[in-house]
């Protein structure tokens, strides 16, 4: 099981305010065989860490593609860059965010420029709560730790809040 991280918390000139695009990004994946086989709600977040910027959108997708890790990330970065994310300063507002948050059961340190699992998806409710919706039953590859272990682990300022479709 393939699953991405989609995120924004600023409007994209071609695609309108961040939900709009994160739908786009998901048109976007389907276009670049990366094919979309399930996603989740969209979720309202803070900035992590927590700042003046916008707060974001967040979902999570989970895919099927031929792809390996590596080159799914080049296409994830190559689909960020076309729809106009600049990179700058870390944890910088952005058009358009997409993380590879586990490849199946891959366990990499960064072989290829990709660290699987994503290396911070225990610490964040906008990336755990998106996830139980599609894989309710998956488990940290490294730590064995259950999906509701991990949420249950979340510290209470974490906020994620589905938004109505």
């Amino acid at each position: 099981m393939i699953l991405i991280g989609i995120g924004a918390n600023l409007p994209s000139p071609r695609h309108g305010e961040p939900r709009e695009t994160c739908e786009a990004a998901l048109d976007a994946m389907a276009g670049a065989g990366i094919g979309i086989a399930g996603r989740s709600r969209w979720y309202r977040s803070a900035p992590e860490p927590m700042s003046s910027q916008p707060w974001y959108v967040n979902g999570v997708a989970r895919v099927e593609t031929a792809l390996t890790p590596a080159p799914l990330m080049a296409a994830l970065l190559g689909i960020e860059t076309d729809f106009g994310r600049t990179r700058g300063e870390p944890n910088e507002a952005r058009i358009l965010d997409l993380d590879i948050l586990a490849y199946g059961e891959t366990v990499s340190g960064g072989a290829g420029g990709v660290v699987l699992p994503h290396p911070r998806l225990h610490e964040r409710a906008f990336v755990l709560l998106p996830m139980r919706e599609l894989a309710p039953d998956w488990r940290h590859p490294v730590t064995g730790r259950t999906i509701d272990g991990l949420i249950a682990a979340l510290p209470p300022d974490r906020i994620a809040e589905p938004l109505e479709d």
